[in-house]
């Protein structure tokens, strides 16, 4: 076996799984998070702006401005906490994998660099599961 073979396996070996999926599931929880959070005043209150802007510069289709904006913020504020705890891991994962769809045909056509930045841990989490370190393994419910 060469050197660079040895490496990998040494690299391997020294970082588990379950250590990569919890780096992944809180590294994609924070800025859905942190998106909901401008969404609100106080706790979950959506504030004015979060309603023009689903009115007026949004085009989600099939749903009201009101509806698609509580279901927007109420989901980047769940669904992360959700990834965090490990818990509903890999629906949490489609969750955000559906509002990063939306967002790219719909919102911001010119951000797919950024989308494909989310979508990456979201699809490892959403095929790998939440690894070792999840309240769904825990429970047993992954």
């Amino acid at each position: 076996m060469n050197r660079l073979s040895q490496l990998h396996q040494r690299l391997s070996a020294a970082i588990p799984e379950s250590l990569i999926a919890l780096l992944l599931r809180v590294g994609i929880a924070v800025p859905f998070f942190l998106s909901g959070r401008t969404k609100v005043d106080g706790f979950l209150t959506l504030s004015p702006s979060t309603g023009f802007l689903f009115a007026e510069e949004y085009n989600v289709p099939l749903l009201s401005p009101d509806l698609a904006a509580h279901l927007a913020t109420y989901a980047e504020h769940l669904l992360p906490v959700l990834l965090v705890l490990g818990l509903a891991t890999r629906i949490s994962a489609l969750g955000l994998i559906a509002m990063t769809l939306v967002i790219q045909l719909f919102v911001v056509p010119t951000g797919w660099p950024t989308h494909l930045l989310w979508a990456g841990p979201l699809v490892y989490l959403l095929a790998r599961g939440p690894g070792g370190l999840s309240l769904d393994r825990l429970l047993k419910l992954d």
